[in-house]
């Protein structure tokens, strides 16, 4: 691993890694914080709410799961780690940091002098990978400190975080990994990175979609299994102790594929400047 090339990428990241920790810890202390506060109250809607099936259908896509009877302290707590605004800040952050390379060096010229440098293609892709690994990482654990700030001040009696919580958080930490991977795939193809990029959270906007509708929609249940949130639930893990090993394993499995042939296609194409 060379030491270097680690150094130059944190340097180039650290701000916009500060962005996203920071932006997200800070919508999780207000979200969390929110429902919280308005927990009694929806619990108390609960009955009259779930007569109207587009409510539950709502709910359905939003938690990607079924609800069950009623709305319970577990689904509210759920709530946090499943919402787009969650989640478009974590993708956000993963998609602008892999497609940096090769993507992003192509597209302002300075691919020539980054492979210029006395390492291989490989060494490149593999100090990225270290910093990105660890850079999201803080962003994640940030939004848990946000959560657990947020869920404080709400009120609540539940103390420090369960071993179900952090479950849902190493299952989220999987999910931005699985479209890390994709986004570097997408970028090592690419000689633009705007492109890259939009390619990117088109794909992860489908995906979205998709388990939004699969909740409600049989034809897209059908196909429910190609979508990433189809492998995160936090409702389950928290509501039924349902365990998320089998989901992280196939995001996981997902994310190595796809950054092993992004490895492979980068490490052999023939890049042009002009």
């Amino acid at each position: 691993m060379n030491r270097g090339l680690i150094n130059k990428t944190i340097r180039e990241v650290w701000f916009g890694t500060l962005l996203a920790a920071v932006g997200l810890a800070a919508f999780e202390v207000l979200l969390a914080y929110a429902v919280r506060l308005f927990a009694h109250d929806l619990n108390e809607l609960t009955v009259q709410w779930l007569k109207w099936d587009f409510i539950q259908n709502l709910l359905k896509g939003l938690l990607g799961t079924e609800i069950g009877v009623q709305i319970g302290p577990d689904m509210i707590t759920s709530v946090p780690w499943v919402h787009p605004m969650a989640l478009a800040l974590l993708w956000a952050h993963a998609i602008t940091f892999c497609t940096r390379v090769p993507a992003g060096e192509v597209d302002r010229g300075s691919v020539d002098v980054l492979l210029g440098l006395p390492v291989s293609r490989t060494q490149v892709f593999v100090a990225e990978l270290v910093v990105w690994l660890v850079s999201g990482l803080i962003v994640v654990l940030m939004g848990l400190l946000g959560n657990i700030i947020g869920s404080a001040l709400g009120g609540s009696e539940r103390g420090w975080v369960s071993a179900r919580t952090l479950a849902v958080i190493a299952n989220l930490y999987c999910l931005y990994v699985a479209v890390g991977a994709l986004a570097w795939l997408v970028s090592s193809l690419s000689d633009r990175r705007g492109r890259a990029v939009a390619v990117v959270f088109a794909i992860v906007l489908a995906s979205f979609l998709l388990n939004f509708l699969a909740q409600f929609w049989p034809p897209a249940k059908t196909v429910a299994f190609l979508s990433l949130l189809n492998y995160h639930r936090p409702l389950l893990v928290l509501r039924d102790t349902t365990s998320p090993f089998a989901d992280m394993l196939v995001l996981l499995a997902t994310a190595a594929v796809l950054w092993t042939a992004a490895v492979l296609i980068f490490a052999r194409r023939d890049i042009r400047t002009v």
